[in-house]
């Protein structure tokens, strides 16, 4: 009974609120309690930061770039129009040959080497910001999975100076971001920034009024971009694919981390970043497509060094600043002052026509070429060049066609120039 009694003792003492043992007891019954300093927590030990290892990245993936512009099923100008048919073939032409397509930002990425791409990959870019890359295209792009990147020159949004009918709104593309693609700058008005000439005010630029121009063109496109659409803008098209090292430092300057031309080649790890060249794509030229799939080109930056001529030179034929009475013009030029010309490189483009089959004359260094259809555009430039030497040489000049002329109708060419002048290759 007392062994029974004394366990009952023992359990209710265990049971009874309150019997806790007190905060100032020794542990383990052990001396007196310690002082307040002395139960204070213990200061908390830092934990080593984590360092995360950069990605290994591999150095010898290739990537090429292609340049797109407008979808129209009827094409009239293929220096920079194509059906919609002929660009989802090409979208499909890479999935059949497994050739990835990756964004933009992963590109760069990849360049700073914080991130890995496939071996061979391509990026699509789409350029100035038609209404028809909205509603054909994009959604073409979808249904391949393909992001892209959209080069927009600011005035020839919808509303904005340039912008009619055909352009995309600030609402379309504000639609296209919130869906992730990338969109980046190609300047405000699309022109020649190698030029002190401004053609949309007709004025030829002093120093101070180059620069001030200049900073519209390249900081004030990206400022745009970014206050209307809340992105970063990080790269930059540059109009024609002309550059020269002025611009280009002017870029670098403004903030740019990449800037394009177009003159495709395979780019690589160390490709320069202010100089990545794109496949421009041509509606009569599919091959050019399948050709830059291959990964068979050269592997560079982009464009080769550009000595660039003075019109003044070249005995322009209309010459420069001159109307024009006839819309289908001779247009010819010399090319002598540019050095012996190497005549399998010589080339004429024509705003409006692209490369052009021109003639060119070994023994007078002439280059010529008579329309066989008016020209549509009241103002005309012409960019001519080739190699000399190891050296590529360019000159360009700008012309008028008369109103009374551009809105005649159609008359038969004049004869074409004399038989003993070469045709002139015609090559991008």
């Amino acid at each position: 009974m007392l062994i029974r009694f004394a366990l009952l003792g023992a359990v209710l003492a265990l049971n009874i609120p309150g019997c806790k043992k007190s905060p100032n007891a020794a542990p383990n019954g052990q001396g007196a309690a310690p002082s307040p300093a002395a139960t204070a927590p213990a200061a908390p030990v830092a934990t080593p930061a984590m360092t995360l290892a950069k990605p290994t990245v591999d150095q010898n993936a290739q990537v090429i770039i292609y340049g797109y512009h407008r979808f129209e099923k009827t094409v009239r100008r293929p220096d920079t129009e194509m059906t919609p048919e002929m660009f989802e073939a090409q979208m499909k032409e890479l999935q059949d040959k497994k050739i990835p397509v990756i964004a933009m930002q992963d590109f760069f990425a990849w360049k700073r080497g914080e991130k890995n791409i496939p071996p061979r990959a391509a990026i699509i870019t789409l350029d100035d910001g038609w209404k028809s890359q909205y509603k054909v295209g994009w959604p073409i792009l979808k249904k391949y999975g393909y992001p892209f990147t959209l080069f927009i020159y600011t005035e020839g949004v919808k509303g904005m100076k340039f912008g009619g009918g055909a352009a995309m709104s600030w609402e379309q593309l504000g639609e296209m971001r919130d869906a992730g693609v990338d969109i980046e700058a190609h300047s405000a008005t699309h022109q020649d920034l190698r030029k002190a000439y401004d053609k949309v005010q007709k004025k030829k630029l002093n120093p101070e009024e180059y620069e001030q121009w200049l900073t519209a063109e390249i900081i004030g496109s990206k400022q745009l971009l970014e206050q209307k659409l809340g992105i970063r803008v990080n790269s930059f098209a540059v109009p024609f694919g002309y550059i020269n090292d002025p611009v280009r430092e002017f870029l670098k300057k403004a903030g740019y981390e990449a800037i394009f031309t177009v003159y495709g080649q395979r780019l690589t790890y160390t490709s320069p970043n202010d100089s990545l060249g794109r496949y421009l794509m041509e509606g009569n030229k599919p091959k050019v497509f399948s050709d830059a799939a291959t990964f068979s080109g050269s592997a560079s930056g982009g464009a080769a060094p550009v000595a660039e001529i003075s019109s003044e030179s070249i005995q322009a034929q209309p010459a420069s600043g001159e109307t024009a009475k006839t819309a289908m013009p001779l247009i010819q030029a010399n090319l002598s002052s540019m050095g012996p010309i190497d005549p399998g490189t010589a080339q004429m483009r024509v705003s409006g026509l692209g490369v052009v089959t021109a003639t060119f004359d070994e023994k007078t260094q002439t280059i010529s070429y008579q329309p066989t259809q008016k020209l549509r555009d009241k103002s005309c430039t012409v960019i001519i060049g080739g190699k000399s030497g190891e050296k590529k040489v360019e000159a360009s000049w700008t012309f008028s066609i008369a109103d009374a002329a551009l809105a005649a109708p159609p008359t038969r060419a004049p004869a074409a120039p004399s038989p003993a002048a070469s045709p002139a290759p015609a090559k991008k």
